[in-house]
């Protein structure tokens, strides 16, 4: 998967779109309104535009069109008719799938006229709450089933992490207003899945909890030092792929022996490999979080 796809699979048609293959099948054949090609073994593949005229498709189909109505609008004008009522439309469903074909295109200008056109009714918060989320999680599926390539997440990803660095720089000029807790945020060494983390930062400091953030592949051998000018530290950590199953107990201990030998600092931590320590008895300095909406709850 180092290369972006060229050709895609009915399959990954419907993971993409959220159109069933059935119904994909039944608009090919009654609107014509797909053409896939066929592999020497008569299996059905599609190519990078048919893709992006689907999620068109799609796009106009979630806002009401229907189908036969959509048939009829000339393919050239379809992605004219779509960033028409992109800018028109903040709805949720019709973000997530702008965003996506955005993403698919490598399309900036389409990822920003969408995201400034939810910006007139919601804040950045709010379409972080709303919006990113719920398209995180989707394009985290995408990536596990290889329907979407890493340049393809990197792309949007990245997109969204500029949206959390604007958003934080505009309330780090206000001065902490929380005193019972010092939060040290990164990730363990070799982990740099750094979205959640960058958006509980975020959290945080409107919260008016002081932070430090470190971000990437943070050796805890590296963190002593922040012991030598604050109490009170809560350090905040994202599993998402590291430490893996097999070493996260030995990470806890690692945590303990080096950053908490007097017993006075705490470990946060949340992210997809904390499901492994789900019915296992965990020391009182550690806690450990099912979500980012878990721990904000817990603030």
């Amino acid at each position: 998967m180092n290369n972006v796809k060229k050709f895609f699979s009915i399959r990954d048609l419907e993971n993409l779109s959220g159109i069933k293959a059935h119904t994909i099948r039944i608009w090919e054949k009654r609107y014509d309104l797909l053409a896939p090609e066929r592999t020497s073994t008569n299996i059905r593949t599609y190519s990078l535009a048919s893709l992006q005229k689907l999620l068109n498709i799609t796009l106009l189909y979630n806002s009401g069109y229907k189908i036969s109505k959509i048939a009829k609008i000339p393919e050239g004008e379809l992605p004219v008719v779509v960033r028409e009522l992109v800018a028109q439309s903040s709805t949720k469903s019709h973000a997530i799938n702008a965003f996506k074909l955005a993403m698919i295109n490598f399309d900036l200008s389409l990822f920003q006229k969408t995201y400034t056109s939810l910006l007139t009714d919601r804040s950045f918060r709010e379409i972080f709450w709303d919006v990113f989320i719920p398209l995180l999680t989707e394009l985290g599926l995408l990536w596990q089933t290889d329907t979407i390539s890493p340049s393809h997440e990197h792309f949007i990803t990245n997109l969204i992490k500029q949206k959390i660095y604007t958003s934080t720089e505009k309330i780090q000029t206000v001065e902490p207003t929380r005193q019972d807790k010092v939060f040290v945020l990164f990730l363990p060494e070799n982990e740099i899945h750094e979205i959640g983390l960058l958006f509980i930062n975020y959290e945080l400091l409107l919260r008016g909890y002081k932070t430090i953030y470190l971000g990437q592949s943070m050796p805890l051998e590296s963190l002593t030092d922040l012991e030598k000018y604050y109490k009170n530290l809560h350090f905040l950590s994202y599993f998402t792929v590291i430490p893996t199953k097999d070493g996260l107990e030995q990470y806890i201990q690692d945590f303990k022996t080096i950053l908490n030998p007097s017993g006075t600092s705490k470990l946060w931590i949340l992210g997809r490999q904390t499901e492994f320590l789900k019915n296992k008895s965990l020391p009182e300095h550690i806690r450990s979080f099912e979500s980012v909406e878990h721990l904000s709850a817990a603030l």
